[in-house]
């Protein structure tokens, strides 16, 4: 029961936090591109990579790495947004989208591991 009551509490500050940072970005450089769920999603990736490499406790790794990071990345709207730029025939930045997403979110989480190792 604490556990999930830490999730929900990680979950209750990701989930805020990726609203106000697609908004942001979506203000500063437009909605041509989702540059704020790849934002979002490769942040919470080299969190989630750093939190997995850490020696935290079962309750830590609860509330940020499921909670916080669960909340803050999000395969869904990716995913829409993807489909949405190749139905829109912007087929290339698509593409360009989900391979960004895929190698960056990786090479993120694989940063966040090597940081935590060298700690």
């Amino acid at each position: 029961m604490i556990t999930a009551l830490l999730v929900a509490l990680g979950a209750a500050v990701g989930a805020p936090l990726r609203y106000l940072t697609d908004r942001y970005v979506q203000a500063r450089y437009g909605t041509g591109f989702p540059w704020g769920t790849l934002a979002v999603n490769v942040a919470g990736s080299f969190v989630l990579g750093l939190v997995l490499g850490l020696p935290l406790s079962h309750g830590l790794t609860a509330l940020i790495g499921t909670g916080f990071c669960g909340a803050l990345t999000t395969y869904s709207t990716f995913s829409w947004e993807a489909l949405t730029l190749a139905r829109r025939g912007e087929r290339a930045k698509a593409f360009a989208y989900v391979l960004v997403s895929l190698l960056a979110g990786l090479g993120a989480a694989a940063l966040g591991a090597i940081l935590a190792a060298a700690v």
